[in-house]
């Protein structure tokens, strides 16, 4: 049983190389995964064939979707408390399937050092996870930049699509924060290098590629939707597609083994699909459709997250994934702090181990926006989870809960990392309340699909952030009516923002008001099925900070890494 939280002395990776585990094989019994759709990679972790959703009619289970609160450097714990909460389930009864995200190598070496849950709530073999895993990343690496190895061996072939070289907007990518690729020259050194051009590098999981590989439903509309990805456009305007450069199907080929759903289990034995990876603050923020629905299909409740606060994931879960897929949830969690609460209410880092009533109320309209968000705008069941620390005292704590109950939600005390399913049997209670209907409540959306380009955006900017208007520079306004006049106008919009505010400046914590939302570029994912507005200073590559993670990790001489947590 594990531990109580005053007694976690060990890190996470301590904990999860110490934990007792499942053969993966034992696991996908428990899931009910026929033998003939399991391919195992070692002992602890496999892939699971995708034509078992073909194959085996499914009654899809209940679909429970983990966000939070804009997160603060106090942490709010929202993959830990979705594992955590899907071992919960299964001690209360419920057979449960985890669906996640992989972890991008960029974070892990930068700020975060890992993303598997944390404490005694972990999906396993975490170093598996946040490392190489499957390589999954590494195909969609390789299949982004054979498409633009395409592109430019195209132009200095002859050029006979008219590429217009100032117009090519397919980058490279690499899963690493490295701010010296975001603007380069390629094509030097004379003739037989190409044709030289400025370019640049995005991070894998802001790739296009990345979020067609999310959304698509089976190989054959992995194959479409590349084809109709926009790489550049010739003198006029006209788009060029990956489909003219005959890519599809060379780059499906080399993803046709990653599309496969990742199957691990949790230090309890949950299992649990960990699969794709876009990031929320630059694309849709969610694990692939194929891991969501195996998810459904093989257990009576699925619990899946977004990534960062609900103004990003969770908003683009809705807006985006579930309008383009057709899955629905029954019930949402949204995850909060009180030591997050208290930043974004004013209060100092160092300080957010005392009781502080003033600064938690002032912070807490960030909690309430969410909440109001999410029952109000989307009209989904809401129970707000706090994922409690030893500090916290029991004044903070009823406040935040007499603060929701005004707005009708309910508030569970979760203390899954130090007690495992044990500390989410309050949370799980009242998910399975939630969840007891037999169909999914009906779903509302933050705009309508028919609404222009610039509406939709100005009803999430209002809608979802309580922004006054939207203002749009030249550059992006521009795109906007040449986006419109392709034909991309019917496309949901995925939001690229800061995730630490509402607004697009990290700075304004809380709930603000009286703000205006900076959209300085807009570009079209026709592939994924959506259009990418990039507000304020938001960048799809991230640099590494003064003293990144990748500092303090380590192995040692019998294989054992240190350091990620």
């Amino acid at each position: 049983m594990p531990r109580r939280r005053s007694d976690v002395t060990k890190s996470d990776i301590e904990i999860a190389q110490e934990a007792q585990t499942l053969p993966i094989a034992e696991v996908a019994k428990r899931a009910g995964v026929p033998d003939a759709y399991l391919e195992q990679y070692g002992t602890r972790k496999a892939k699971v064939d995708y034509n078992l959703l073909r194959d085996h009619a499914h009654k899809p289970g209940k679909l429970v979707l983990v966000t939070a609160i804009n997160p603060t450097p106090a942490g709010e714990g929202k993959t830990t408390t979705t594992v955590g909460l899907g071992d919960a389930l299964a001690r209360a009864g419920k057979k449960t399937v985890i669906a996640l995200r992989e972890p991008s190598l960029g974070p892990v070496f930068g700020i975060k050092g890992g993303a598997a849950g944390g404490g005694y709530a972990q999906v396993v073999p975490m170093e598996d996870i946040n490392l190489h895993f499957t390589g999954d990343f590494h195909a969609i690496s390789a299949a982004n930049n054979l498409l633009a190895a395409l592109i430019d061996n195209h132009i200095h072939q002859g050029n006979a699509l008219g590429f217009d070289v100032r117009k090519v907007s397919w980058k490279r990518v690499v899963d690493m924060n490295d701010r010296a690729l975001r603007d380069i020259v390629v094509g030097l050194g004379g003739k037989v290098n190409g044709f030289p051009r400025q370019d640049g590098f995005d991070i894998t999981v802001a790739s296009e590629v990345m979020a067609v590989f999310c959304l698509a439903t089976d190989i054959n509309d992995l194959k479409e939707r590349l084809a109709r990805m926009v790489v550049g456009y010739t003198a006029a305007d006209e788009p060029i597609t990956a489909g003219q450069l005959k890519a599809e199907g060379a780059m499906c080929a080399l993803l046709k083994d990653a599309l496969k759903p990742n199957l691990v289990q949790t230090l309890e034995g949950t299992p649990a699909f960990v699969h794709g990876g876009p990031f929320a603050n630059i694309a849709h923020g969610c694990n692939s459709i194929m891991a969501t629905r195996m998810a459904l299909a093989l257990g009576d409740y699925a619990v899946t997250e977004a990534g960062f606060g609900a103004d990003l994931g969770a908003e683009k879960f809705l807006d985006i994934k579930c309008r383009l897929t057709g899955v629905r949830p029954h019930a949402v969690v949204v995850v909060a702090t009180v030591r997050a609460l208290k930043m974004h209410g004013g209060a100092d880092k160092a300080s957010l181990g005392q009781e502080d009533l003033a600064a938690l109320e002032a912070g807490l309209p960030n909690l309430l926006q969410h909440v109001e968000n999410v029952t109000g705008v989307f009209g989904l069941p809401c129970v707000v989870a706090i994922n409690r620390f030893p500090t916290d005292t029991d004044a903070e704590v009823a406040l935040i809960a007499e603060r929701c109950r005004e707005l009708g939600v309910n508030v569970a005390l979760s203390n899954v990392w130090a007690e495992g399913g044990a500390g989410g049997a309050a949370l799980a209670a009242e998910v399975i309340r939630l969840c007891e209907g037999e169909d999914a409540p009906e779903l509302s959306f933050s705009y309508e699909l028919d609404q222009p380009l610039r509406q939709k955006i100005e009803a999430v900017a209002k809608r979802i952030y309580r922004a006054d208007g939207v203002t749009f520079e030249a550059r992006a306004a521009k795109e906007l009516d040449k986006l419109e006049q392709l034909g991309f106008g019917h496309l949901p919009i995925c939001m690229a923002k800061t995730p630490a505010s509402f607004t697009d400046d990290a700075s304004r914590v809380g709930a603000p008001r009286g703000f205006s939302v900076t959209v300085r570029d807009v570009r079209v994912s026709a592939g994924a099925g959506f259009v990418v507005v990039l507000t304020g200073s938001i960048m799809t590559m991230p640099g590494l900070g003064k003293s990144p993670a990748a500092e303090r990790i380590d192995v040692d001489e019998t294989g054992r890494i240190s350091g990620l947590f």
